[in-house]
């Protein structure tokens, strides 16, 4: 399949390195390709493009209603409770966006005694043009705030400090490359991506890659997706020697799927994965029981979840929130509960999006999460 067949895609410049790569080396997989379009270091998405928000490519549960990130706020000020209330705490979020998350959880959490006073906020960002938005974003509050640009930077950052550490990442597991295995003749294939007889990008299969032979034959045109969620191991290691928690929140499903997942959204719309290399925003359906397989590996830790994402928000008390907000901003009262109304939806957010918590073994399970 090529990605003309969608239209003559732009010729981004990731394209012309894609395509001066795949002449010289082969067809790469599917993972590698992924991986280039969002963290090339000068044409990958990530590392350049504002994206979220209404003016962007995509829109996340922050951007859609404040309520959201007041809850997660108000959920880490209750684990820090259920941790003894430490002087120190070591607040983290991976793909912080524009901030708008972080500000919500800093206004909601004022009022809970001693949690500000005890906060550092590290904000793992790879994007350099969001870090400008992200300190606009908490200026308001008086906390101290570091940023990393790597996952195994912060850990080295702060691995000398055994603070306890609260992680939040909403949407953010999806952007976890995986390698693609299609059925082909009763076995999982690699798929990768090559150029077809025009020079543009395809998918292709490469045969000399298979998966590990499954229980029963697959059906030829079945999907095996195998995510890499290798961030997370020195992550576990890190959470495995101090209190923590950490909440999880994203696009997925609690078995593997069966399908291909991959998607690109560039403008707020789907297009096909090939078009715009370095352009969209590249993304999988999160495989939750092969992270939760993972996170049981550490020892030490514990997992909670996944539950869909209206049920997290409910046990939350997100309706009880949105209502008070309603009543102290009548005139905005219909467009909030539309908005909470968008992240509640059975057959959409509510129930696509899931929430997954890892915490130290010892410590409580975590709210929402039963």
């Amino acid at each position: 399949m090529s990605a003309a067949s969608g239209g003559t895609p732009p010729e981004t410049p990731l394209a012309s390195k894609l395509k001066d790569r795949i002449r010289r080396e082969g067809p790469i997989s599917v993972s590698e390709y992924v991986r280039a379009c969002l963290y090339d270091p000068d044409c990958g998405y990530y590392r350049r493009k504002p994206a979220i928000g209404a003016g962007g490519d995509f829109i996340t549960a922050p951007e859609i209603s404040q309520v959201f990130g007041e809850l997660i706020g108000l959920w880490s000020a209750v684990v820090w409770q259920h941790m003894g209330s430490p002087p120190r705490l070591d607040l983290v979020e991976l793909g912080p966006g524009r901030g708008t998350l972080m500000a919500d959880a800093l206004r909601a959490t004022r009022i809970v005694p001693g949690f500000h006073q005890a906060l550092h906020l590290h904000l793992v960002e790879s994007n350099v043009t969001l870090v400008p938005l992200q300190r606009t974003a908490i200026a308001a509050h008086d906390v101290s705030a570091s940023w990393s640009e790597t996952i195994e930077a912060f850990v080295d950052a702060v691995g000398g400090t055994p603070a306890p550490m609260i992680v939040i990442a909403n949407e953010f597991l999806d952007t976890c490359a995986a390698d693609q295995y299609e059925a082909h003749n009763g076995e999982f294939v690699l798929r990768g991506v090559g150029l077809d007889a025009d020079g543009e990008l395809t998918f292709t299969l490469l045969p000399d890659r298979r998966a590990e032979p499954a229980q029963a034959p697959p059906r030829d045109g079945n999907f095996l997706e195998i995510q890499d969620f290798g961030f997370f191991r020195p992550l576990a290691r890190l959470m495995a020697d101090r209190p923590a928690a950490a909440l999880f929140i994203d696009y997925g499903s609690a078995s593997a799927a069966s399908a291909d997942t991959l998607q690109a959204v560039r403008g707020q719309k789907s297009e096909p994965p090939l078009r715009s290399p370095g352009e969209a925003d590249l993304s999988f359906q999160v495989d939750f029981a092969r992270f939760r397989r993972l996170a049981l590996e550490t020892p030490g830790l514990a997992v909670d979840g996944p539950v869909p994402q209206g049920q997290f928000l409910g046990q939350l008390g997100v309706v009880e929130r949105a209502s008070r907000l309603m009543a102290a901003n009548p005139a905005k009262a219909a467009a909030i509960e539309l908005q909470i109304q968008r992240l509640m939806a059975p057959t959409g957010m509510g129930s696509r999006f899931l929430a997954l918590g890892v915490r130290s073994a010892y410590l409580a399970p975590l709210p929402g999460l039963a």
